[in-house]
């Protein structure tokens, strides 16, 4: 077997892991700060509505538009970049060419003045961030072997933390207003991302390695049978319900500050409950991603985890209290943190084909994209015409604590 589909056994080194976690610092303030305030700001303004409800719609159609796309982006680049036998390697190609969409999209999306545009260019922006983001999660199955992972995978969640923080800074200290902040995002993300591809190996596939692709092995490859692959399909069904939760706990915590609290000063409160989340974020992902590899386990780490984000939600759920959610906001943290580390560890060991390794984390990688993209408008509803945020919060905490229980089938990982 070849150097690109053999599995790794050396160690990658504090210069590979360093240049890994840039890049993906830079991908994460690109997608999350948009998310997090960019955009949610560009459709009110276009939208000037009066009822906090309908600019949370609009807000979730336009996410699950741009969900629909990173449906396909993610499982195709992935299938594509298995088969790329380009001399720059097999993921260095959908790396550049991801930054780049991505980065022009944020650009032009910073133009926009009708909900259209914004819903147009901000798919082809998650389109372009699912592609970079496809092929450098891969690269963490090429060359890190199975005992690294876990610490490895830290280094994807942790800059997750570090980058909303300082994306918010930037754009509302620095690079102020809509065009110059999107702007910022995509010239950062290009300069943080060029190290990673310009330093780091890629092991070029041989032509004679490469599967042959048509049109029906593309789409036969999106499925991957539970009943023959189980182990696989409990994985990608805890990620589904954990991300569910997640999103369910945070995509309208500033609503609930501002109408579940009555909270005055409502954004600098959710600034703060953001930062300390993150902390903990960042703790959980270094700390128990290099415990998981340590102890060789990853089954108990991703069921405590999911079961600390279903306690912290049914604390804002029936306690709804400032102070409370400071503590539910570190106890989330620490729960998707450690998950965020370890499951995508976990996920890697249980891909049925070392030839198909990318479409594989691709289809993983929806369970993450998906539940983000649906979870505003699926919140909204729940909050406007069903059950209040006490609703929305035991939802949270249902879908986190049925991920939990999704894992304890899994029987080729610990």
């Amino acid at each position: 077997m070849t150097a690109a589909l053999a599995e790794p056994t050396r160690r990658v080194t504090g210069g590979w892991i360093a240049l890994f976690a840039t890049a993906w610092l830079g991908v994460w303030m690109a997608q999350l700060t948009p998310v997090q305030l960019l955009l949610p700001l560009q459709i009110e303004a276009q939208l000037q509505a009066t009822y906090w409800v309908d600019n949370v719609v609009a807000f979730g159609v336009v996410s699950g538009i741009a969900g629909l796309c990173a449906i396909v982006a993610f499982p195709l680049t992935g299938a594509l970049s298995d088969r790329t036998t380009s001399r720059f390697g097999r993921r260095r190609p959908w790396i550049a060419g991801g930054a780049l969409l991505f980065a022009l999209a944020l650009v032009l999306l910073g133009l926009q003045t009708s909900i259209v545009g914004i819903a147009v260019f901000w798919s082809l922006a998650l389109t372009g961030f699912c592609v970079l983001a496809a092929a450098l999660t891969a690269t963490i199955s090429d060359p890190v072997p199975v005992g690294q992972r876990g610490f490895v995978s830290g280094f994807i969640s942790a800059p997750q933390a570090i980058g909303t923080i300082l994306g918010l800074i930037l754009v509302t200290e620095l690079f102020v207003g809509q065009l110059f902040g999107y702007a910022a995002m995509a010239v950062l993300l290009l300069l943080l991302v060029i190290p990673f591809l310009l330093w780091v190996p890629d092991a070029v596939l041989p032509v004679t390695e490469r599967t042959p692709l048509t049109l029906r092995t593309l789409i036969e490859g999106f499925w991957i049978s539970p009943r023959r692959y189980p182990d696989f399909g409990w994985t990608l069904l805890s990620r589904v319900l954990v991300n569910f939760g997640n999103a369910f706990g945070t995509a309208l915590l500033l609503q609930f500050l501002q109408f579940g609290l009555l909270i005055d000063d409502a954004e600098s409160v959710l600034i703060m409950l953001v930062l300390v989340y993150m902390v903990f974020v960042i703790l959980a992902s270094l700390v128990f991603g290099r415990l998981s590899d340590y102890l060789g386990r990853r089954r108990m780490f991703v069921f405590v985890a999911a079961t600390l984000q279903g306690i912290a939600a049914l604390m804002l759920a029936f306690v709804p209290d400032l102070g409370v959610a400071f503590v539910a906001a570190g106890i989330l943290g620490l729960g998707y943190g450690c998950f965020l580390s370890v499951d995508q560890a976990l996920a890697t060991q249980v891909l049925p084909d070392p030839h198909t390794r990318g479409k594989d984390l691709g289809i993983m990688n929806i369970a993450t994209a998906v539940p983000q993209a649906l979870a505003p408008l699926l919140g909204a509803f729940v909050v406007a015409a069903v059950a209040g945020f006490s609703g929305l919060f035991v939802l949270s905490a249902v879908a986190a604590i049925l991920g939990a229980l999704a894992v304890l089938p899994i029987r080729s990982v610990r």
